[in-house]
């Protein structure tokens, strides 16, 4: 039963230290990843793992690796902001793979990249054939850029000459049953607000509603549940 306890007790340290530390470390430790912020995050979970199975290592241990293996990474990460010739070789830089149309073979060779994956890549933006690709960036975190042939590429307000309206964000009223009150208060509405708004689709309760949100000059959107069991 001890052993058990020990395990839980590591276990939950070793989850709030890395919170901890990816919260200091900044998102691209788990979105964007270049590879510099990939062995990074692997060292990271390595060394809390080696804490929960492997016991001849004692658990204070580990935390200290931990530690300066988190200032060390906020060093270099400090580094690449303020010398930018430390960028390069820290976090990679964009690769042009497709320029003015034409594929460039060396940039595929360099980034270690196939026809196939490129391709696999540029149609995960919504292009699914070459033809209609002006330019494609490989980016450092490996997410592709694409910019269209202009005879493909989706048309602007400004360029059909229509009237530009202001964009408004849609605000969150009703989450899984339960009223966000911060979303509520920000969009400057209340709760008797919101029950009107329910009475007109002839909704009587919260609990009724899945999803609603609110856009600036529209009527609040609502999706309720489906076959949910009481």
């Amino acid at each position: 039963m001890t052993h058990y306890l020990q395990t839980a007790t590591e276990l939950a340290i070793g989850l709030v230290l890395l919170y901890i530390l990816t919260k200091l470390l900044g998102k691209t430790q788990f979105s964007q990843l270049t590879p510099f912020d990939f062995i990074s995050a692997l060292v990271l979970g390595e060394l809390v793992g080696n804490a929960v199975y492997d016991h001849e290592t004692k658990f204070y241990e580990i935390i200290f690796a931990t530690l300066v293996w988190g200032i060390l990474i906020y060093g270099i990460e400090m580094a690449t902001q303020k010398f930018k010739r430390t960028r390069k070789f820290l976090e990679g830089e964009p690769n042009i793979v497709v320029q003015k149309g034409k594929i460039k073979f060396d940039a595929l060779k360099k980034a270690k990249l196939d026809l196939n994956q490129m391709l696999s890549l540029i149609r995960q933006q919504g292009y699914f054939s070459i033809q209609e690709v002006e330019y494609a960036i490989l980016e450092s975190n490996g997410i592709m850029s694409v910019m269209a042939k202009p005879q493909y590429d989706k048309p602007k307000n400004s360029d059909l000459n229509l009237p530009i309206k202001p964009a408004y964000l849609p605000y969150t009223f009703i989450l899984d049953g339960e009223v966000v009150h911060k979303n509520l208060k920000e969009a400057g509405k209340d709760e008797h607000w919101l029950k009107s708004q329910l009475a007109q689709q002839h909704v009587r309760d919260y609990k009724e509603i899945l999803y609603a949100e609110w856009k600036e000059e529209q009527p609040i959107y609502m999706l309720k549940y489906e076959n949910k069991s009481s």
